[in-house]
């Protein structure tokens, strides 16, 4: 079934940040160039699209946006449970302003970003008899960074969503898997992982084509990183080995960008091994430069991710015709094939995944054919009107 010029409004309770930010805004993207109205519904001072890296640099902080930051911080105070009381509590707060949002609309689909004990946006759609689809990244089914104390309340809720959705988007097959087995009556669903901006990551539109050569990087190859500094994405372990073995590699320059509670332990290992000449720790940069950072390099790394997510910046690694050296996590794999638009190692294995980073350095060509690959893909396969186009499939 087709549909034309729908008004949709797409709610959320993330920060609109980062990652989150970026699919929110991508998905609203697709949505527009399908010909649909979509509005946005988010906390205040979270709205991705007043977000956008070039519009936050030219306003600096809102007053919304400081209150959200207030906000933030009170709640990392809380103990768990007190957190969790402050999630339920939250589905007040949300029948009252979607309620007025899709009014002022005239909605006919809810498209919501599914939050753990988060269910006031399906009893509305039930009460209204409008159509509503949940994007499903987070699940009781899954580990959270804070312990979980009210387990079973939020896994009955969550199987009352998930049960009384109109339809479910789930980001890899495994976690559409995983949640079919625990909710046996869940509605209709589809796999719709990341994707990418293929007008913003694209090859052919960096214009800052001078930074490789300002980072001294002209006649190096680039092995390099993009994201959180953080233990779970395994940048710290992965310069841990590399570092000893880059002077067998002089040709091989790192380059790394981001930010996070690994940095200072990775400079330090970084100088500990004497290795400084070699890698290259931007920092963090602003969203809109991303793309001349990718251009500079030759391939990436991601050396961990997990059993579940789908990394956004591999699909924005493949449309900037760069491949990725990648742990064969089930929601990557089916993704990329290996040797053609990425590369794959066995998951968790540490030393697989340098040697296979180190294996590449010294086949340009390769490289050059893999990244055309993986460009080709995202274009053919992964723009977000394909995610699009998926979601508006279940109704």
């Amino acid at each position: 079934m087709e549909f034309n010029d729908l008004r949709i409004v797409f709610h959320h309770r993330t920060r609109g940040k980062g990652a989150e930010g970026a699919h929110i805004r991508g998905v609203t993207k697709g949505l527009r160039e399908l010909g649909h109205h979509v509005s946005i519904l988010s906390m205040p001072g979270a709205d991705p699209e007043s977000q956008a890296p070039a519009q936050a640099m030219k306003a600096g902080p809102s007053r919304s946006g400081l209150g959200l930051r207030r906000l933030v911080e009170f709640t990392k105070k809380l103990p768990p449970f007190a957190f969790e009381v402050f999630e339920m509590a939250y589905n007040l707060v949300i029948i009252f302003r979607l309620s007025a949002r899709v009014r002022a609309e005239e909605a006919e689909l809810i498209y919501e970003r599914y939050s753990l004990f988060m269910v006031a946006g399906v009893w509305l759609a039930r009460r209204r008899g409008i159509p509503i689809v949940l994007e499903i990244n987070d699940s009781v089914l899954v580990s959270r960074v804070r312990p979980l104390v009210f387990a079973g309340i939020a896994r009955r809720l969550e199987d009352w969503a998930f049960s009384n959705a109109n339809g479910l988007v789930f980001i890899s097959a495994q976690f559409q898997k995983l949640a079919a087995g625990a909710y046996p009556r869940m509605a209709a669903s589809v796999v719709s992982p990341n994707a990418a901006d293929v007008a913003i990551f694209s090859p052919d539109r960096v214009k800052d084509t001078d930074l490789r050569a300002r980072l001294g990087l002209s006649n190096k190859v680039v092995l390099g990183y993009v994201g959180a500094f953080v233990h779970w994405h395994g940048i710290d372990w992965f310069v841990d080995l590399i570092a000893p073995r880059l002077k067998d590699f002089p040709q091989l320059s790192l380059l790394l960008v981001g930010d996070g509670k690994c940095f200072e332990s990775l400079r330090d290992s970084v100088d500990r091994h004497g290795v400084a000449d070699q890698v290259i720790l931007s920092g963090r940069v602003t969203h809109n430069l991303v793309p001349a950072y990718i251009a500079a390099m030759d391939y990436g790394i991601l050396p961990d991710s997990n059993i579940y997510g789908s990394p956004m910046k591999l699909f924005e690694f493949m449309a900037m015709a760069k491949g990725m050296v990648v742990p064969d996590f089930p929601p990557i794999s089916e993704v990329v094939r290996d040797g053609e638009t990425s590369w794959l190692f066995p998951a968790s294995d540490r030393e697989g995944c340098v040697q296979k980073a180190l294996s590449l350095v010294g086949h340009p060509d390769e490289q050059k054919t893999v990244g055309t690959n993986a460009r080709n893909y995202i274009l053919e396969e992964r723009q977000w009107r394909h995610n699009a186009e998926q979601l508006l499939s279940l109704i």
